[in-house]
Parts: structure tokens; sequence; C-alpha cells
């Protein structure tokens, strides 16, 4: 299929997923646009990480489909997922910290020299620099200017940039991440918000898995509602107050705001 200007990014429709009786995603829906921020959020146990886990390929949903650019998806692939223009970003970084930002952005893609060297399995570090500092410039990444230096000596934010870095390189139109605020700072929280932004700029789809719900509120085009495995809700985020984000997220509302919303 060739996808348009008004094809989604993203559209992933009716996945389902049980673990034995427990049924952690029974109605799993989300468009996704180029350029657009969307954030899911949701109670724990709401089945926010499940619904991210099948449309990045780490799990295979018992029903549903999901498109990228309007071709349908190999589900329970991750390797499909990748090669399609997806990548995810967990919590766990699974960052080498004695290695530099360049290694870990190529960690496990080296890039091999030329000739007979590259056969040989040598790897072309003085490529692997370039590169990824040509990516940093990509993103629009300022806070990481010596790509030599050590994912040990980094900040946690650093250090989610260069993994938000690493998942751009091997993807390269959606980026999901998985709580990546979690745990920083105010510093460091804007600088993932920063490259996050950037990112948006330069076209990329992001889905954005947050229990943070006032930078949720600050950086999302659209905020998905997760409760019991389904989507109950989907607002924009200009007006709404986290207590509202909250009482959507709880299926509580007051009656002035179910009169507001009449």
């Amino acid at each position: 299929m060739i996808a348009t200007d008004e094809t989604p990014l993203l559209r992933a429709r009716g996945l389902k997923k049980s673990f034995g009786h427990l049924e952690a995603l029974r109605e799993g829906n989300l468009i996704v646009n180029r350029r657009e921020v969307v954030a899911i959020v949701g109670d724990n146990g709401a089945g926010k990480s499940t619904f991210i886990s099948c449309i990045a390929g780490a799990i295979k949903p018992d029903a549903g489909e999901v498109f990228l650019n309007g071709n349908p998806l190999e589900l329970g692939s991750i390797h499909a997922a990748m090669r399609a223009g997806i990548a995810t970003v967990y919590q766990d970084l699974a960052m080498a910290p004695d290695l530099s930002v360049a290694e870990n952005i190529f960690l496990s893609t080296e890039i091999r020299r030329r000739g007979i060297a590259g056969r040989l399995g040598l790897i072309d570090h003085k490529a692997m620099r370039a590169r990824a500092s040509a990516l940093m410039d990509e993103l629009g990444i300022t806070t990481l200017g010596d790509v030599t230096a050590t994912a040990g000596s980094l900040s946690g934010g650093q250090r989610q940039v260069v993994a938000v870095a690493r998942a751009v390189s091997r993807a390269g139109e959606l980026i999901i991440l998985d709580e990546p605020t979690a745990a920083l700072g105010a510093k460091q929280s804007q600088i993932v918000l920063d490259t996050i932004h950037a990112m948006r700029e330069r076209g990329f789809g992001v889905v954005l898995i947050s229990h943070d719900l006032p930078r949720v509120l600050d950086i999302a085009d659209r905020i998905v509602v997760m409760r019991f495995g389904r989507v109950v809700a989907e607002v924009a985020p200009k007006g709404q107050t986290v207590r509202h984000i909250v009482s959507l997220m709880l299926g509580e509302q007051s009656a002035a705001e179910e009169s507001a919303g009449s």
C-alpha cells in the first residue's frame, strides 16, 4: 500500500491478549500520526505495557492487527517491527556502562571496517563516532557533546537520550518510550522531554507511556486513557487537568465535569 498524507503512521486495531484467565488487553485501538506525541496513561494493571509490547513485537496478541504506513505488520516479531520502522525504549535501558556513547548506540550492530579487516571482524570506531555525532545533531541533542564518553559517566537523563538515539538508529519512524522519566530529577527529565520534542519536529511519531501526568499534559498532542485492558478515553491535553485525567483513569467523574461535557 502507498501511504498518503492522510494515512496514519500507526494504526492498531482490536488487539487482545490473555495470560491464562487474565485478560490483560481486551480492546487495544490506537492511531499515531507523523510528528505526533501520543501518551498512553492508566493505573497499574491497565494494560499499557501489554499494549505497547504487542505493537513492538515483544508479545504476539491473540487477536487484532497493526498497520504501519498502511501496511500490515507481522505480529509477535521484534525484528519485523524494527524492519518496519518501530523501536522501543523500555525502562531497562540495557546500557554497557564501560562502553562509550557511540559504542552503546551501535551495540550489536557495530560498523565493520572495509575490506579484509572487516571480514576479520575489526570494528570501525571512527565511523561509529562520526555517525553517532551526526545522529545526535539530527535529533537536536545538545547535552551529549562527546560521544567517546562512557555510558557509566552519564546522568540518568543522558543515558535515556542515548537509548533513544540507539532506537532511532535501528528503526526510524515510530519510537515507543516506556516511562522515560521514571526516577529522574527535574533537570534530567527535561533533557528527555527536549529530545522527544526534537523527534517530533523531525517527523517521528512517538508513543509515550508515563505516570508523570503533569509532563504528559505538557508534551503530548493526544492522551489515550486505558482501564482494565481497554482504551476508555482519548482527549486533547489543552484545558485538561491532572485531576480530570486521573478521574478518567479510575472511571470517576464529578457531576460538574459530566455536566460540562454534555
